[in-house]
């Protein structure tokens, strides 16, 4: 946390945070090719993911002892089976729907709740910040890991408590970043002229203080994806995120492990599309933090 704090700039004037503004960012991010690359893998996993069932080569849920583990480029399963006897890349194409949402929706909650709470917490500061942060503190001084276990093993397994127990392990993490983000532009001259005109502080927030610090929270957001994707997958494969049939990817590394020493290959697949989800989200997140410092 305290690395991204130190790479993030915090401007010293108001940002008109304008479609001008936002067509520069756009046009750094297209000029960077490990951006487009990183952006290009997302995009086409968002459309696997949308258009799944219109593109999967089989249903995911057939099963046949009779083609368990098959190996990939077996005739009928370009990537195999599962132990099942599944088709691998049905499964992987449907299951891209499920992984990203496990992935995705805790992130966008943990955006507007936890950023609302820091910049609320920021701006007012003094005792109803120390109450506010020192109440975040408690969840955030758990490891996320732990946290999200403990959770989960709390509320059961099932699609919603995951997703909840994901949602609350973030909470935290987005409101520090937005407290501090917004603690240090709070006493920024044009903040103080804002006061200054008798504006009330919401109106301070929504115009001057929202478009100095939306950027950092929404890049560090980002970065939360990829996390949230591995959490997501690591409660499957514990058994206490999505339940089976469901291809999720977590959870198909979970009933593969058995497979490891017959068909490596195949039982792996589950994994490698989790690293390169994962891996996507976290460099487009580091590019979209150097596209937005004006500085560059």
């Amino acid at each position: 946390m305290s690395i991204f704090i130190a790479k993030t700039q915090i401007p010293t004037q108001n940002i008109d945070v304008s479609q001008g503004y936002w067509k520069e960012v756009f046009n750094k991010l297209m000029r960077d090719p490990v951006a487009l690359c990183a952006g290009t893998i997302i995009l086409m996993l968002l459309i696997m993911a949308i258009a799944g069932p219109y593109i999967s080569l089989g249903d995911p849920y057939a099963t046949s002892m009779l083609k368990r583990l098959r190996g990939i480029g077996s005739e009928g399963f370009p990537l195999g089976s599962d132990e099942l006897g599944r088709n691998m890349i049905s499964r992987l194409i449907i299951g891209a729907r499920l992984s990203l949402f496990m992935g995705i929706t805790p992130v966008i909650f943990a955006f507007f709740i936890g950023g609302a709470i820091g910049i609320i917490a920021g701006y007012a500061g003094g005792l109803t910040n120390t109450v506010i942060m020192r109440t975040v503190d408690i969840f955030y001084a758990f490891p996320s890991v732990l946290l999200a276990i403990a959770l989960s093993g709390t509320l059961g397994s099932g699609i919603g408590n995951a997703l909840l127990s994901l949602t609350l392990v973030f909470i935290p993490q987005v409101a520090r970043i937005s407290e501090s983000v917004t603690t240090q532009v709070r006493n920024r001259d044009y903040i103080e002229a804002a006061r200054a005109s008798g504006a009330n502080p919401f109106t301070i927030i929504y115009r001057q203080v929202l478009g100095n610090v939306l950027s950092p929270i929404f890049v560090f957001s980002t970065g939360l994806i990829s996390v949230s994707m591995i959490l997501a997958s690591g409660l499957s494969f514990l058994g206490l995120g999505v339940r089976p049939p469901e291809p999720e990817w977590g959870l198909m590394l979970n009933t593969l492990r058995t497979a490891i020493y017959t068909q490596p290959w195949v039982a792996a697949l589950p994994g490698l599309m989790i690293f390169i989800t994962s891996i996507s989200f976290n460099i487009l997140a580091d590019r979209m933090r150097s596209a937005m410092d004006l500085r560059n």
